[in-house]
């Protein structure tokens, strides 16, 4: 019997090859770092300039007054009017969003064949990557329109039709995103449910959503965190005429025009007010207050998702 034995090569690699994943390691650290820098630059820039508006403008006035009207240099500074039309789009949109677009992941995940599939999911790819002005065209010029046509008395800016377009918008995000999140249910559960004599539609409803229900609330969160954001619907289907919600009859709100925080930061930047007035100030105060908005949302889909996150083995 021989006596060789197969020696393995543990030799370190070569001193090009440790170049090389030094400059890899680098280089990708500073594409991390670049993320962190953007981040914390818009943080700054909107909190130096914010804090600029509020040596002109009280910030009890900002956050407690109901009324927005902005005029030349000056004018009234309540943001309440337009935190109100931004969290009745966010509402409205989310009602058109979440039911179709978690409909739409559990038909992906749970009944679409391979080929269907394959079809489907990137034509809602496709969708989100329609530009948001060509939603507040097809908003402002056809569904306002047809709702008129219905019977519904809305007026030719109003915030039912931005609402619902903004919802079409953001059906891709939480479709997609949900059905990676039931797609990452393990099939077992499946099984054992198909065992205990469930129905296809018992097993998706029962089993599938409860189990993949952190990613699929993170989805609404983020989608959420979209709709409150977005510009170009809301400027060209909402109006800019700022609003206080009327609770006494709210679907007066969605009926007439209303301006949302993004919009009122356009029309903060292109009125015809000086640099360094109150007026032009108040696109930044309205920007850090939107941005802690989603800031917020976004955090607490990080802690849904982790606290309610299911392990498998």
């Amino acid at each position: 019997m021989s006596e060789r034995t197969t020696d393995v090569d543990l030799t370190r690699p070569s001193s090009g090859q440790v170049v090389k994943e030094r400059i890899y390691k680098w280089l990708l650290f500073a594409c991390a770092a670049l993320t962190v820098f953007v981040t914390v630059s818009i943080i700054v820039t909107l909190t130096r300039d914010a804090l600029k508006f509020f040596e002109m403008v009280p910030a009890t006035e900002f956050f407690l007054e109901t009324e927005w009207f902005v005029r030349g240099d000056g004018g009234n500074f309540g943001v309440w009017p337009l935190v109100s039309a931004t969290m009745v789009i966010t509402v409205v949109s989310a009602m058109v969003a979440v039911p179709i677009g978690v409909a739409a992941a559990v038909y992906l995940s749970e009944y679409a064949s391979g080929r269907m599939r394959s079809v489907l999911k990137p034509a809602l790819e496709v969708l989100a990557g329609i530009p948001t002005v060509v939603y507040g065209y097809l908003a402002l010029v056809y569904l306002t329109p047809a709702l008129q046509a219905i019977g519904i008395p809305v007026s030719t800016f109003n915030l039912l039709s931005a609402s619902i377009m903004v919802g079409i918008m953001i059906i891709p995000m939480v479709s997609s995103l949900s059905e990676d999140a039931m797609s990452s249910v393990p099939d077992s559960l499946r099984q054992a449910g198909y065992g205990m004599g469930a129905t296809k539609y018992e097993v998706s409803t029962g089993i599938v959503i409860p189990a993949a229900i952190s990613g699929i609330f993170s989805s609404f969160i983020l989608a959420l965190s979209r709709a409150i954001g977005e510009t170009m619907i809301v400027v060209m289907a909402a109006g800019l005429r700022p609003r206080m919600f009327d609770f006494s009859n709210p679907l007066n709100n969605l009926f007439s025009s209303g301006q949302p925080m993004t919009a009122g930061m356009v029309n903060a930047v292109t009125s015809d007010a000086t640099g360094g007035s109150a007026t032009y100030l108040s696109m930044f105060a309205l920007g850090l207050t939107l941005f802690v908005i989603t800031f917020s949302m976004n955090l607490a889909s990080d802690y849904v998702a982790a606290r309610y996150q299911e392990e498998y083995q």
